[in-house]
């Protein structure tokens, strides 16, 4: 459950948190810095906590206890909203600029560092509420420098209108490259009522962006899914359960954002700065280095373009694994279902196919599907993949892993794919398994497949070949290794 809490009190001497907070001085002053300021807000006049005063900061995460909070649990988490702050009463619908904080600050010096401090303030208090053992989730609508720490962040109220579903690209992109990277916006639209095409489109467009939610006013319709007609309702189904299908690409990514500063979402040109066309779409993305997706976000469109990037690149349409070499632009038929989705050459994905429904905690030890896409000369793939208990701060303890898969030709009779460990400090022995193997790409016609595990004896496989595609799977119900044991595929042609 994520319940929103908002920076305002509500003015009421019966309201306890107001009793206390006013007791301590905790509220920002009006221009004379004497008496609080006032304004009005969802429960009308209410006072604003002060969050540049430490002592506020202090008290705000306090009341996140579970003595305090009354009725929750440890899965409960927050939604800080109208947090700019919002005044209903106020000029430009905020708080007034000479409105004085502490320290002396006039509200106009420090405006955009508000929703900061409360969301910041927010996820101290639900680590403290766990004994830190525990990460919280937050999310903010206002954000500053530094939010990427603490809180996810959505583009706001937004309406259901096709403009809006294609305007939500270019917002992610640039909240991404600006170092805020679980970003997304609102599915369907917060405002109005979105047709069913428009609410399928938008799902498969938030299915492959960071922060992935429906919402929507309290005045529209309802809108769940299973409201609508039946082919509406199985598009929006299996964008949801693609989502799921690739939250181990997501994890990672998230993961290797903590390293490295690169967003999981991310615009062509940061991956292909020498692509000037590249430079110039906003319609498509990146799914870290490798995804590349172009949704869909025009009615009634039975074609759609998108572009390749790169220079000698090759690219595997994720449906069909056709190869199409870039730069360059593809046309694809589409589909009520279609989500156009192309694999860069070069590249391993894991993914867990086969999700039907439930949550990702029920998935957490289903097994994983490797999808290797060689390169343009056919010689070489790499990925990784990152796990650990999803909850906890015990990856700080060693508690994770981080491999690496690798597809090489050794030589012209041989292809390897190996499973190697890439930080040795991560300890986490891992109940799940690779129980497939697809190699995109694969110019070469193999022989025999034989598997070598831990006591380096050689297993055969059985595999299937598709010599017109260039496409190898591997099939291997009962596993092929585990993700956190070492092994190595032979492949001989």
């Amino acid at each position: 459950l994520v319940n929103i809490v908002d920076p305002h009190i509500k003015k009421d001497k019966k309201y306890n948190h107001y009793v206390e907070a006013n007791r301590e001085k905790l509220f920002v002053k009006d221009s004379d810095d004497r008496i609080d300021y006032v304004g009005n807000c969802w429960p009308g006049d209410s006072k604003y906590i002060d969050f540049f005063n430490p002592k506020a900061r202090e008290w705000w995460s306090n009341q996140f206890a579970l003595d305090k909070y009354e009725g929750t649990t440890n899965d409960v988490h927050i939604w800080n909203d109208m947090n700019e702050p919002s005044v209903f009463s106020g000029p430009e619908v905020t708080m007034h600029k000479d409105a004085v904080h502490h320290g002396g600050f006039e509200h106009r010096e420090v405006h955009n560092m508000y929703g900061f401090y409360q969301h910041s303030s927010t996820y101290e208090g639900l680590k403290r509420r766990a004994d830190h053992k525990l990460r919280p989730f937050v999310l903010t609508r206002s954000f500053f420098s530094g939010s990427q720490r603490s809180a996810a962040v959505w583009t706001g109220d937004n309406t259901a209108e096709w403009a809006h579903l294609k305007m939500s690209a270019p917002m992610l992109l640039s909240l991404s490259i600006a170092g805020i990277p679980h970003v997304g916006a609102d599915v369907g639209g917060f405002f109005r009522n979105p047709d069913e095409e428009l609410l399928a489109r938008w799902y498969q467009a938030g299915a492959f962006q960071p922060f992935f939610r429906g919402h929507a006013h309290m005045e529209t319709k309802r809108r769940e899914p299973y409201l609508f007609a039946a082919n509406t309702t199985e598009v929006i189904r299996d964008a949801i359960r693609t989502r799921y299908e690739f939250l181990p690409l997501w994890y990672t990514l998230f993961y290797e954002h903590s390293l490295t500063g690169m967003p999981p979402m991310r615009p062509l040109w940061m991956e292909f700065p020498e692509d000037e066309q590249a430079a110039d779409e906003d319609r498509e993305w990146l799914v870290g280095p490798n995804l590349l997706v172009r949704p869909i976000t025009e009615p009634g469109q039975s074609l759609v373009s998108l572009y390749l990037p790169g220079r000698r690149e090759v690219w595997y349409d994720w449906t069909t694994s056709k190869a199409r070499p870039s730069p360059g632009a593809v046309q694809l038929n589409a589909t009520a279902s279609t989500i156009p989705l192309f694999q860069r050459g070069g590249s391993v994905i894991a993914i867990r196919e086969g999700v039907k429904g439930g949550s990702s905690r029920d998935y957490r030890e289903a097994p994983l599907a490797l999808y290797i896409a060689a390169n343009m000369k056919g010689d070489f793939a790499n990925g990784t993949i990152y796990m650990d208990d999803e909850e906890t701060y015990e990856y700080e303890n060693g508690n994770f892993a981080y491999w690496a898969i690798t597809f090489k030709k050794e030589h012209d009779y041989l292809h390897t794919i190996t499973n190697k460990i890439i930080d040795v400090k991560g300890k986490l022995d891992s109940p799940v398994i690779f129980n497939k193997i697809v190699v995109r790409g694969a110019k070469f016609y193999p022989r025999t497949a034989h598997i070598f595990l831990d006591d380096f004896t050689p297993d055969p496989l059985e595999f299937e070949y598709d010599r017109e595609n260039f496409l190898l799977t591997i099939n291997a119900p009962e596993g092929l290794g585990f993700i956190t044991g070492e092994f190595r595929i032979d492949l001989h042609t």
